[in-house]
């Protein structure tokens, strides 16, 4: 893919917090190809791109090394270097070693990953990220929609086959969610959604994504996290949604959630269907058993 080839039309959105002023306006590094397209990354005095936990900045590309470069505010302009990466990084279609960046310019690292260098001001900002929220976000819960989830679970996927790293993956779903539906209307339905999501936001870490997965069934997926780290986060979710306080109309609403939870590598797990089907099938092993509980596989 040729980054010439991309302009602005082609950005989705914006995910990035304040971080103070280069000039006028925020320096950022927008994702404009790849599988996190749309993301939007604030730039502070040095961050260092790469696939590697220990980069400040972690990208989901194949090809790419675990810190492949670094970009830098120096003397009020913003700059990058290259980390001696195996596939080299391009600025506008040229591979570089070190050089100062423009508004405009197109970074690609790896095969499939193009990040566009950008100063946004305020409203800017606040437009990218409401075009990013309306693109991968669910309009009710505001967490991640099933087809951004989709994305990341077949990205992680494949990284995980090539490099043999744990990746854990948790479903679960409301038990009896139907019956609150029926007996007190589908406003009292929406509102335990949303508290539930707003809830278990808070219990999960900020490298695991979380998302609705259909109607009341949600999705947590866990990188770098062995089957049994998973559980214990999965048993978190559990207790604490059956202590969450949700009133509507002046009455609370008690729920419970049953959990399935599995991992990767599996040599039973050959593609993302299968995950997700190994996954789906605790997750019903736990309806079965009673609901309000959660269920491994393997056993642990």
């Amino acid at each position: 893919m040729d980054p010439d080839d991309l302009d602005d039309s082609t950005v989705i959105g914006a995910s990035a917090e304040d971080f103070g002023e280069l000039s006028k306006d925020r320096a950022y590094l927008i994702v404009i190809a790849g599988t996190q397209v749309g993301e939007m990354i604030a730039l502070k005095e040095s961050t260092v791109l790469g696939r590697g936990g220990d980069a400040d900045v972690r990208l989901v590309e194949e090809k790419m090394s675990r810190r492949h470069c670094r970009l830098f505010i120096e003397g009020g302009e913003a700059f990058i270097e290259d980390l001696g990466s195996s596939n080299g990084t391009f600025v506008n279609g040229k591979r570089i070693e070190s050089q100062k960046l423009s508004d405009g310019d197109k970074i690609q690292v790896g095969e499939t990953t193009i990040l566009k260098f950008t100063y946004n001001d305020q409203l800017e900002e606040n437009f990218q990220r409401q075009m990013y929220d309306s693109a991968l976000r669910d309009g009710l819960t505001k967490i991640f929609n099933k087809k951004y989830f989709h994305d990341r679970l077949g990205a992680e996927f494949a990284f995980t086959q090539r490099h043999r790293t744990p990746l854990s993956l948790i479903l679960f779903d409301i038990d009896h969610f139907k019956k609150v539906n029926d007996t007190r209307g589908h406003l009292a339905g929406d509102r335990v959604l949303t508290a539930l999501a707003a809830h278990v936001l808070k219990l999960v870490r900020t490298e695991d994504v979380f998302a609705r997965y259909g109607g009341e069934e949600f999705a947590v997926l866990c990188r770098q996290t062995e089957v049994s780290r998973a559980q214990t986060i999965a048993e978190r979710i559990r207790a604490s949604v059956q202590q969450l306080e949700i009133v509507f109309g002046n009455e609370r609403i008690p729920i419970t959630v049953s959990v399935g939870v599995a991992m990767i590598p599996d040599r039973h797990i050959g593609s993302v269907d299968d995950f997700i089907g190994v996954t789906d099938a605790a997750l019903y092993e736990a309806k079965r058993g009673g609901r309000n509980r959660v269920v491994a596989r393997p056993l642990t």
